[in-house]
Parts: structure tokens; sequence; C-alpha cells
């Protein structure tokens, strides 16, 4: 487990600003749960967190009934599993935290899974944390990628999703 620093952290929500306000969210790699609450307690309306360790799953499950109350919930599973569950829900997403073990090009092939899954709304915001160090990354066509910041070991990156994805 690897938790966002608090100073990126203030620093994401900073950025997103007003993005916030009654979204549904989608946390795919949420530990413990920390951004998705974050953006809670900031006015989205929903949140959806998924993990699949069991132990950081104990952690943030415990973090949501402690703070997330009925509009956060907590999901036991890897990304790919999440996505189909969700697709079958008909569940779509404003804000999107894609925060994967860095160095293993998980948010590449996640932020794909995504775009076929089609849960993101036409729009919405995805932001994605990796190693500042990573090489540049191919990211779905209809991305903009509206921010790409450094802190530290860290690197920021906020996308706009075009109107024809999902």
């Amino acid at each position: 487990m690897r938790p966002t620093a608090d100073r990126v952290r203030e620093a994401i929500f900073n950025i997103l600003g007003g993005r916030i306000k009654g979204a549904r969210v989608l946390d795919l790699f949420a530990g413990t749960g920390a951004l998705a609450l974050e953006a809670l307690s900031r006015g989205a309306s929903s949140a959806v967190l998924v993990e699949s360790d069991p132990r950081t799953f104990a952690v943030m499950r415990r973090n949501v009934l402690d703070l997330g109350g009925s509009t956060a919930e907590p999901l036991l599973m890897d990304c790919r599993a999440a996505l189909r569950v969700l697709r079958g829900r008909g569940s779509r997403f404003e804000l999107v935290f894609l925060d994967p073990p860095y160095g293993k090009g998980i948010a590449e092939r996640s932020a794909g899974d995504m775009e076929g899954a089609g849960v993101l709304e036409p729009g919405g915001t995805v932001v994605v944390e990796e190693d500042a160090k990573a090489g540049e990354s191919l990211f779905p066509a209809g991305w903009e990628r509206v921010e790409d910041r450094r802190y530290g070991e860290t690197r920021v990156m906020i996308f706009t999703v075009g109107k024809e994805s999902g």
C-alpha cells in the first residue's frame, strides 16, 4: 500500500475545485479510501471504492463506515472485476481516481479498461497518479490531459473525458 501523500491529495483537490460537487466518484485502487472519502467530504454525491487486497480493504471499509456513510460503497475485488460489475449495473461516473501500484503499466491498462466498460461520463474527469520517473503513457483517444504536475516522486495527470467516450 502506498497512500497518496497529504500534500499531493490537497493539491489534487485544489485543482479539481468545483468539479467535485455532486459528482459520482469511482476510486479504482482505493487503498484506505482517502481520495474518495475526501471527495465525499467536499460534496460528491456518492463513491464506489475498489480494493483488491483483503487487509487493505478491511482498513478502507472501517474508514468508509466511520466517514462515508451510506453514500460510499466499498468493493473487495480487482479493477477488471469491478468494472464488469459496474458496467452490468449501468453505473457511470463524473470523477475517477486512478492510483494503481507504480511501475507496472497498470494506469494505462486500467484507463483502457474503463473506456471499454463505458463507466465514464462524457465530460468527466480522471485523476491519474503514477511514478514521476515513469515514461510517457498512452491514454485513450478522446482523453484530454488538462493538468500534468509533479510532486516529488509522484506525477499527477488530470484528464477530461471527451464527448465520444464510453
